[in-house]
């Protein structure tokens, strides 16, 4: 779980920081890889694992399987916190739509 949420506090700072908006690439593949939570979600998880030695937070095995996995864990389980998670709380997105329906001659509106 300190995995989980060290990866997401960090991804969260390197994508969205206003403090590192001066440093932060504006063009071509770093600002590609910085503007993606899933992408950087991914460096930050193999990141982290490279700290296993160093911390008693979370302890990992030293496999390059193990760090390519945790990437994996990290670039998801940043994606799924923040699409679930904005600066105002949880994000809720209305999906009701308006379809109209011919009923005789008179237009229907019906809220799916």
């Amino acid at each position: 779980m300190y995995f989980v949420l060290c990866a997401y506090g960090l991804t969260q700072i390197l994508v969205y920081a206003k403090v590192l908006n001066k440093i932060r690439p504006t063009k071509g593949f770093m600002k590609e890889l910085l503007s993606c939570p899933m992408c950087t979600g991914f460096w930050v998880g193999v990141f982290l694992w490279s700290l296993n030695d160093y911390t008693t937070l979370f302890t990992f095995d030293n496999y390059l399987v193990t760090g390519l996995l945790l990437g994996c864990l990290s670039s998801g389980t940043s994606y799924v916190l923040n699409m679930v998670f904005g600066d105002d709380g949880v994000k809720v997105n209305s999906t009701a739509r308006e379809t109209r329906r011919r009923s005789s001659n008179n237009v229907v509106r019906v809220r799916r």
